[in-house]
Parts: structure tokens; C-alpha cells; sequence
């Protein structure tokens, strides 16, 4: 069964985590799957990997069909597809339980700062406590 866990984010610095996340498992030698609303946000969460940090070099591409990802540690995607074999999905959008069963690790965000957000990070919390996942705050 995979491990959920959600992040709690107070303010919006969403693609700051989704950058520190991606940075740890990529430490780690996980290989990393980010999924993200549409092709304008993959491509500024893909300018901001290159950007965010200071010294520090996040090997990544944007699977837009443009380029083979069969090798990157870490692909940032809009599908519900893996093409770099990742075990780690990092959900910068919601993703079917269905295709999130296939990750060994889970990561999802409970958006606190904005009343809506949080209640749909509730619901999907709940929704993978129905499931038979356990999932847990980070």
C-alpha cells in the first residue's frame, strides 16, 4: 500500500515545495513524478526548478511529448501517466486513486491559506482513508 502523506501549506508556496520535495527524494535516488493543472504550469514550475535555489541542480524535464523522460529523475507532467518509472508522486493537482496506487510514496498539499482548498484537501484526505490508504500529515 503506498504512503500518503500531506503537506500542511499555510501560505501559497506551492511550487517552492513541490522544488524542496522533488530536491529530497531526488537525494535520496528516487525517481519523482510532479503533476501539475495544465501546460502553463509545468512550464513555470519547469523555469523555477532551474531558478529557485541557488547553487543547486534539480535534474528534471517537462513531459510534453517534445522530449523522452525515460530517463530523468524527476518529471514534471499534466497526465495520469509515468513515463519516467517514478515511485514518488508529488501532486501539485489531484490525481485518480487509480492512478496514484501505482507509487510507493504519495505526496499531496492541504492548501490551509485559502478556506476552499482546504476542505478539498479534507475530501481527498478522507478519499484515501476510504480507499485502505492511511494517510498521514507532514
Amino acid at each position: 500500500m503506498p504512503k500518503v502523506e500531506f503537506v500542511k501549506l499555510k501560505k501559497e508556496e506551492k511550487a517552492l515545495h513541490l522544488c524542496r520535495l522533488a530536491e529530497e527524494f531526488f537525494a535520496e535516488g528516487e525517481r519523482v513524478l510532479i503533476l501539475v493543472h495544465d501546460d502553463n504550469q509545468a512550464v513555470t514550475l519547469d523555469r523555477f526548478m532551474w531558478t529557485w535555489k541557488k547553487g543547486s541542480f534539480l535534474p528534471h524535464a517537462f513531459a510534453n511529448g517534445a522530449v523522452d523522460c525515460l530517463d530523468e529523475p524527476v518529471v514534471i507532467a499534466v497526465e495520469e501517466r509515468n513515463p519516467n518509472g517514478a515511485r514518488v508522486l508529488i501532486m501539485g493537482r489531484p490525481a485518480s486513486l487509480e492512478f496514484t496506487g501505482q507509487f510507493e510514496r504519495i505526496i499531496d498539499f492541504a492548501e490551509m491559506y485559502d478556506d476552499a482548498l482546504a476542505e478539498a484537501a479534507r475530501r481527498r484526505f478522507a478519499r484515501f482513508r476510504e480507499a485502505g490508504f492511511a494517510p498521514s500529515m507532514r
